[in-house]
């Protein structure tokens, strides 16, 4: 008479047969110990919460407060008002066409595409300088970027800066700038920028110069 036949399992000398049978089911053979020590070394990664490098990283004083920015801004909005009256007005006034505010006639697309394009090319070729920051003395950063990128800046000055001018209730996104610690707002939330006072900066390293 044959003998019963036996529940063949196979057998581990880790110590740790669950990890044993999960690295043994995707293989033939077992893993030798030192196969098992360099995969828990190369995954033991995955088990780590992942953490956003900070490249520009200051204390917080160091970040420009909503009134300075504040200023800044009133300062960029008559620069822009003034090109704006040289590059539309002008033509509009000569061709007797209708300067219409509303956001969707021509005048008022024109006008929006000005205002976009004053920060976003002043912030990006400017290194991080509109007129009314480079008067205050402050400089947009970005926290994961040694340099401002082309993307952060079409998000941060267009996608962002449009739908915050939007509709005044939406003014709201500016007020964190106010109270959280790297002085941010929703646009510099969504794109991890935010804004030094470069004085402050400049203070910093004549203090530590040896």
């Amino acid at each position: 008479m044959s003998e019963p036949l036996k529940d063949k399992q196979p057998t581990h000398d880790h110590p740790d047969d669950f990890y044993q049978q999960v690295l043994t089911s995707f293989k033939d053979k077992d893993y030798t110990e030192e196969e098992i020590e360099q995969k828990q070394a190369a995954w033991q990664r995955f088990e780590e919460p992942m953490k956003k490098s900070v490249v520009n990283d200051f204390p917080t004083y160091f970040y420009a407060g909503f009134w300075i920015r504040f200023w800044a801004f009133l300062i960029d909005m008559l620069c822009i008002t003034a090109i704006t009256k040289i590059l539309l007005d002008v033509g509009f006034r000569a061709l007797n066409l209708s300067m219409s505010p509303e956001l969707f006639s021509v005048y008022g697309l024109l006008s929006i595409s000005i205002y976009l394009a004053y920060f976003t090319l002043l912030t990006k070729l400017n290194r991080g300088q509109t007129i009314g920051k480079m008067i205050f003395g402050i400089r947009v950063i970005g926290l994961n970027e040694e340099e401002l990128s082309w993307q952060t800046v079409l998000v941060r000055e267009v996608a962002c800066r449009f739908v915050l001018q939007a509709n005044p209730f939406l003014y709201v996104g500016y007020l964190p700038t106010a109270f959280t610690k790297r002085k941010q707002h929703a646009g510099d939330y969504l794109t991890d920028t935010s804004v030094v006072t470069l004085n402050m900066i400049k203070a910093f390293n004549k203090q530590v110069q040896v």
